[in-house]
Formats: structure tokens, C-alpha cells, sequence
């Protein structure tokens, strides 16, 4: 992906974070998924009084996208901070780690971006070696 690509996914991410739901964590998601065929779905952290309920934005991106029949993805951007103040990289949780790697390769790009559109890149490989996957 070029840097450009790159930027217009965490901006992406950055505006669906504006839709997180989050009155117990005060920690706002947002996260921006391409797909193969350069579609993008976009998902925000839902929280709930029965925590178990709460869903990420990573899966939201990721499970909107397969309710459309869509199951071949590129690269996801994450942002995220307390109250929404994305000064800092928001890493995925190890359930949205372990989704991913569901439906995207070893070498799927997970991008940790912030407000001012600087980030960092890891393949899925590297957030999640040893991965537990549909073979296993």
C-alpha cells in the first residue's frame, strides 16, 4: 500500500471512531478494513452494561464486511485512545487477533495509525505468530 492508501484508511477509522460507543471504558475505537477488491468497511468499539456483549471496531469492520459476502481482505487500520484522544498506536485485542486470522493471511496488514495520520505497520504474522487457524 502506498502512503497515501495508507492515510485515507486511518482517516476512515478516524471518522468511524466518532460512532464508538463507549461509556464504561471511555476508550473510543475505530478501525477502517480494505477489502481484495478495494472496498472499505468501517467499524466502531459498541460497549454494554453486560461486558461480555461488547463487541471491538475491528470485528464490527470485519463481521459487516462478511455479512456482505466479502471474505478476502488487504489491510485493516486501527485508532483508538481514552475519550477518544488518539495521541498515541491502539494495538487489537487478542479475540479481534484471533478473528482475523480467520479470514486474512499471514501477511494481512494491520496498520496503528493516530490523529495527526502517522503510524505504524505490522503484518498479522507479527501480532499473532503461532496463530490457532482453520487447519489446526
Amino acid at each position: 500500500m502506498t502512503e497515501k492508501e495508507i492515510k485515507q484508511l486511518i482517516s476512515t477509522a478516524l471518522d468511524a471512531l466518532k460512532n464508538s460507543y463507549a461509556p464504561y471504558s471511555n476508550f473510543n475505537v475505530g478501525a477502517a478494513l480494505l477489502t481484495s477488491k478495494n472496498k472499505v468497511y468501517s467499524g466502531c468499539n459498541i460497549e454494554n452494561a453486560a461486558y461480555s456483549s461488547t463487541i471491538c471496531a475491528e470485528r464490527t469492520a470485519i463481521f459487516s464486511a462478511v455479512n456482505e459476502g466479502e471474505k478476502n481482505f488487504k489491510a485493516i487500520a486501527i485508532v483508538g485512545g481514552h475519550r477518544g484522544n488518539c495521541s498515541d498506536f491502539c494495538s487489537p485485542c487478542g479475540v479481534c487477533r484471533q478473528v482475523m486470522t480467520e479470514f486474512c493471511g499471514d501477511d494481512f496488514l494491520v496498520i496503528f495509525g493516530d490523529k495527526n495520520l502517522n503510524y505504524k505497520t505490522y503484518t498479522l504474522d507479527q501480532l499473532l505468530p503461532h496463530a490457532f487457524k482453520r487447519e489446526d
